[in-house]
């Protein structure tokens, strides 16, 4: 399921909680995720992973303030 992601820029949340964001997913294999960010190069062992998440589209921002 993983393989139809590579290429994608997607989100990853790890088991502690913390997350990995704006990054393109490699590779995929049995053990390990490859995952490149702009900055980095992270090899990510499945076991770590709580879910990933695919970037489809960004957030709208809500307007705060009164209108006339």
């Amino acid at each position: 399921m993983l393989e139809a992601l590579q290429g994608k820029e997607v989100t990853i949340y790890f088991v502690d909680g913390s997350n990995a964001r704006k990054g393109i997913l490699e590779t995929v294999s049995e053990k390990f995720i490859k995952y490149r960010t702009e900055f980095e190069e992270l090899y990510i062992p499945i076991t770590s992973v709580c879910s990933i998440t695919l970037d489809t589209k960004g957030r709208e921002r809500a307007r705060v303030g009164f209108t006339q």
